[in-house]
């Protein structure tokens, strides 16, 4: 089982800064996923930081202790359909979020994330942590 929840980069970036509540909150729930666009985003923005060593080793924690997950044909195959869809009513959301979405929707969990923009996906469940 996958778990219930995938974390967007908002909620990732706090994360991996030991967030207090949110390492609660993640410690109890029943399982959480990182969806690849995310980690990809938080990958470049660590190799254009300062710090850069020190947040790819706390980006490689992440992804060891979380299941990370990638697109497949069915993945593909939603994401045309989201997008398509978002375009069509005026409301286009960031690549990386439409594959958020997409795979969130196809393993039938819940987005956790900050942005508004979610809320113009339909069938997607989305929480804010």
């Amino acid at each position: 089982m996958l778990g219930e929840y995938l974390l967007d980069s908002n909620v990732l970036i706090p994360l991996s800064k030991r967030d207090g509540i949110l390492l609660e909150r993640v410690r109890r729930v029943s399982g959480v996923s990182i969806p690849f666009s995310a980690l990809a985003e938080l990958h470049y923005g660590a190799r254009n930081s300062t710090h850069v060593r020190e947040n790819l080793d706390t980006l490689r924690v992440l992804a060891a202790r979380f299941t990370v997950l990638f697109p497949d044909m069915t993945t593909v195959n939603e994401y045309g359909i989201l997008r398509a869809n978002l375009k069509a009513i005026g409301r286009p959301i960031p690549e990386p979020d439409i594959w958020i979405a997409a795979l969130a929707i196809q393993h039938e969990l819940v987005v956790v994330s900050r942005d508004e923009h979610f809320k113009y996906v339909p069938g997607l469940h989305v929480e804010v942590w």
